[in-house]
């Protein structure tokens, strides 16, 4: 029984366990180069999630390598295929992408996070089979884009979509069309496919969503509360961004 331990802390299986940890301690590191700015946004997932999804994406992988290997070297003809294990590695990470991700209305949260995650187990996988290069490539491009290509999209011209709750007092019904030349006026059209009407204490509560024709010069959403608080039949309101 001892001889057969020692066997498998000798020769090829210790150098292809040096082998694996190594590929483990590199993935630990990029998926927490990954996760970093993750959780410096103080995102729920951070370097730890990063971490371990990366580096189990990389076990997962690099061990089919050793097929040879598997179960003490006792069946040196055993056929592995890699391509169903990234298969399983890529659907089990969706699952837990899946969790990151709420829907609350309009919006929606947690889609760049998941994405993320998804290119973690990407990067895990490419220091697997070996990739070691590419898999640099691939964090420091999923980094750069976490944290930089979002400050690249708010300087180009583009549409912003504002989520409005409004409860009216029960004397003053609302009008949709006073509301849409409203939004109109202030550089925003209302979605008409967006509206929801429920009733609350007995008054119209609306919900819809508005787009900025041009996000740099319509009205900015403090200026935009500040004139819905001063509507004599509006008794409450919500207003935020729509985020995905």
């Amino acid at each position: 029984m001892l001889g057969q331990l020692q066997h498998y802390w000798s020769g090829s299986f210790l150098a292809a366990n040096a082998f694996i940890g190594l590929n483990l301690v590199g993935a630990l590191l990029l998926g927490m180069l990954v996760g970093y700015e993750r959780s410096f946004n103080g995102r729920a997932a951070g370097m730890r999630t990063y971490g371990l999804v990366c580096m189990a994406s990389t076990a997962l992988t690099v061990f089919v390598g050793h097929a040879s290997l598997w179960y003490g070297g006792t069946a040196p003809h055993l056929l592995a295929d890699p391509t169903r294990v990234v298969q399983g590695v890529v659907t089990g990470i969706g699952f837990l992408c899946a969790g990151v991700i709420m829907k609350d209305g309009m919006n929606i949260s947690g889609l760049t996070t998941a994405a993320s995650i998804w290119t973690a187990s990407a990067i895990g996988v490419l220091l697997g089979v070996g990739f070691y290069a590419a898999a640099l490539l691939l964090a420091l491009l999923c980094m750069l884009s976490m944290s930089v290509l979002h400050r690249v999209e708010a300087m180009l011209p583009g549409r912003a979509t504002l989520d409005v709750t409004l409860s009216f007092r029960s004397t003053h019904p609302p009008s949709y069309d006073i509301l849409a030349g409203i939004a109109a006026s202030r550089g925003y059209r209302l979605l008409r496919d967006s509206l929801s009407i429920s009733f609350a204490d007995g008054r119209p509560v609306w919900r819809f969503s508005v787009v900025a024709l041009d996000r740099a010069s319509a009205t900015s959403t403090a200026l935009l509360a500040d004139e819905i608080a001063a509507f004599e039949g509006v008794s409450s309101f919500s207003i935020s961004p729509v985020r995905n």
